[in-house]
């Protein structure tokens, strides 16, 4: 990069350098932000799992858990989703009034199909009426707060809506719009297209435009800025067993030079503490290590570590356990070649689960109520 980037603005908040972690369910939780907040320094913008507007308006125990920030995140951000504009103004008022969060985004990207057959996440956007009463409602409720929103390039290939979606946005004041270059057809496969993050940086200049998907690496996000103009970067399962991503992308975009790729026996202590902080986070060891059981595949990809032990650790159900079966490992294994590709979900659906008619008329938001409102948090 031959010049430090901008620094990236959101409200009043300025993100320096212009990197934020995706909302991810059952991941970005307040340990997972935590670890990569450690491994930047403090630099960058965290946000929250996906929040349910209808369970938030209704306090579900759960939801309430999952808006608890740390003392030291600064901006605190939440992520909601919803479909009924009224749910949704309702809980940005919540948010706002009650002093819930620095910064809200909106989910328009998800693209799992307990969301989409509910005419939510990436499938909202096609209805343009509907998206923009959500966003005039989010603004409005949410006074001083910046309101951002998440997006995918649309439903398939036949019914792209991010150009429309993006210039409806600023018209309704969303102060920056992030872009995943996928369609909700294509979920996790194939190529991300960083040429429809371009296309629409050129769309919209009025506001910035950041660039998700396929960023596996510091070089991906140097690259991503460099071709396609975009304000910032977003990443997702890029950080997947590997938070300290984060400060090589701090690295990468203040010119200090990449640091060194950890041995895992620094990769076995980034473990233990990530399992530790989520028992302290969930208030029971044993819950907290078998939630940080899905993490075990993706801290060790690469390292040669046999089946049976690989087996063993993710079915691990105490901090003492975890850590003996990690003292057995060889860890001084350097970082393995290759380890830096894709991770978490790569597979395409080709499928998007939508309600009845959806796509009749991109137009018609006739049936759409708060019964369509998911009643729980985390995606």
């Amino acid at each position: 990069m031959p010049s430090l980037p901008q620094p990236l603005s959101i409200g009043p908040h300025t993100v320096q350098p212009p990197v934020v972690l995706a909302p991810m369910a059952g991941i970005t939780n307040a340990p997972f932000r935590t670890l990569c907040r450690e491994f930047s320094g403090g630099k960058g913008l965290f946000v929250s799992e996906m929040i349910t507007t209808r369970a938030l308006v209704e306090r579900n125990e759960k939801t309430m858990q999952l808006i608890h920030f740390d003392a030291t995140e600064k901006p605190r951000s939440i992520q909601l989703y919803g479909v009924d504009p009224a749910t949704v103004g309702k809980a940005v008022r919540m948010i706002a009034e009650e002093d819930l969060a620095d910064h809200i985004d909106l989910n328009f990207g998800c693209p799992v199909p307990k969301v989409t057959r509910k005419g939510g996440g990436s499938a909202l956007p096609y209805k343009r009426p509907l998206l923009r009463a959500i966003l005039r409602e989010a603004v409005s409720g949410a006074g001083d707060l910046p309101v951002t929103m998440k997006m995918r390039k649309g439903i398939n290939d036949e019914h792209i809506t991010f150009l429309d979606a993006g210039r409806i946005a600023v018209e309704e004041g969303v102060t920056a719009i992030a872009l995943h270059g996928r369609t909700a057809a294509q979920h996790y496969g194939g190529t991300a297209d960083w040429d429809a993050i371009a296309r629409l940086k050129e769309h919209v200049p009025e506001i910035p435009v950041l660039g998700n998907g396929d960023i596996w690496s510091a070089a991906d996000a140097v690259r991503m800025m460099n071709e396609t103009g975009c304000d910032g970067v977003v990443v997702g399962r890029g950080c997947l067993g590997r938070p300290w991503l984060f400060g090589d992308l701090v690295a990468a975009f203040e010119g200090t030079g990449a640091p060194k790729a950890p041995t895992l026996r620094e990769v076995s202590t980034v473990m233990l503490r990530h399992a530790t902080l989520l028992g302290e986070w969930i208030g029971d060891e044993a819950r907290g290590v078998i939630d940080f059981r899905k993490h075990v595949a993706w801290y060790l990809k690469g390292f040669a570590v046999g089946s049976e032990m690989r087996k063993r650790l993710a079915i691990t159900s105490s901090l003492a356990e975890l850590e003996d079966g990690l003292g057995e490992l060889d860890l001084d294994q350097p970082w393995p070649a290759g380890a830096d590709g894709p991770r978490g979900r790569t597979s395409g659906n080709n499928r998007v689960v939508l309600p009845d008619g959806w796509l009749k008329d991109p137009y018609d938001c006739a049936g759409i109520s708060e019964d369509a409102e998911l009643d729980t948090s985390g995606g």
